[in-house]
């Protein structure tokens, strides 16, 4: 009885151990872009402006007028983008659902020549390969996984990519202007809190991702400053630094 239990204990933490983060969904990638792209394109193009003869109205609303053609620019531009290969993706799937109402016994066959090729014997190749092409959606859901590596049920969202990118390049880009809508009248504070931004974001891909979250943090951090630094030495040929 006391085997029989401890056994059902190491079935149950391995189910719930074994786990695995969804990495096929379609918001990480636009979400995280964005908000990277939001802090560091709108701080660039707020300290390129501050580095010229520009007042502290102009630059806020260079910041402001960045945020929202950068958000709306990102949206569209990840909606279309994913828009675009799922409606290729979905092509594919149409292509593969005539073959098997067309040629239902050769890609059944295809099917078990597959199996075999990964070390099946030939005859449970074959059987197995039937019993899954006796359903046609799971038949199509198996050949697109063989074949064309993707899970019909799975596919990306463009309106998902859309929100997400609009979202986090809003929210990243925000940050820079922030401190001058609460009354700073010095570009240092909106510097600061967009690189604290960086380096946040940085770190929190890094919880996602599993890598070392004070890498990720720095390794933002860097680039971000690095693209500020530029603009701001830019701005600054063609006038006086205002911060």
């Amino acid at each position: 009885m006391a085997i029989i239990e401890t056994e059902a204990a190491l079935h149950e933490a391995h189910r719930d151990n074994h786990t695995h983060r969804d990495v096929n969904g379609g918001w990480l990638r636009p979400a995280v872009f964005g908000a990277m792209d939001g802090l560091v394109s709108n701080l660039a193009l707020m300290t390129g402006v501050a580095g010229g003869t520009a007042s502290q109205q102009t630059v806020v609303i260079s910041g402001l007028a960045g945020l929202a053609a950068g958000a709306f620019s990102m949206a569209a531009g990840e909606y279309t983008s994913v828009a675009s290969q799922r409606e290729l993706v979905e092509a594919e799937l149409e292509v593969e659902r005539r073959e098997l109402r067309k040629h239902p016994a050769d890609e059944e066959a295809e099917l078990a020549a597959l199996y075999e090729a990964r070390g099946v014997e030939p005859e449970l190749a074959r059987e197995v390969a039937r019993q899954l092409s006796s359903d046609p959606e799971q038949a199509l859901e198996i050949h697109a996984r063989e074949e064309l590596g993707i899970d019909p049920s799975d596919l990306p969202s463009p309106t998902v990519a859309a929100v997400s990118s609009f979202g986090s390049f809003a929210l990243g880009a925000l940050l820079p202007v922030l401190p001058f809508l609460l009354g700073a009248d010095a570009l240092w504070p909106a510097v600061l809190l967009a690189l604290a931004g960086l380096f946040l974001c940085g770190a929190v891909v890094a919880r996602v991702t599993a890598r070392s979250w004070w890498y990720s943090g720095l390794r933002q951090l860097a680039l971000g400053g690095a693209a500020a630094g530029v603009t701001y030495l830019l701005g600054s040929l063609f006038g006086t630094a205002v911060g």
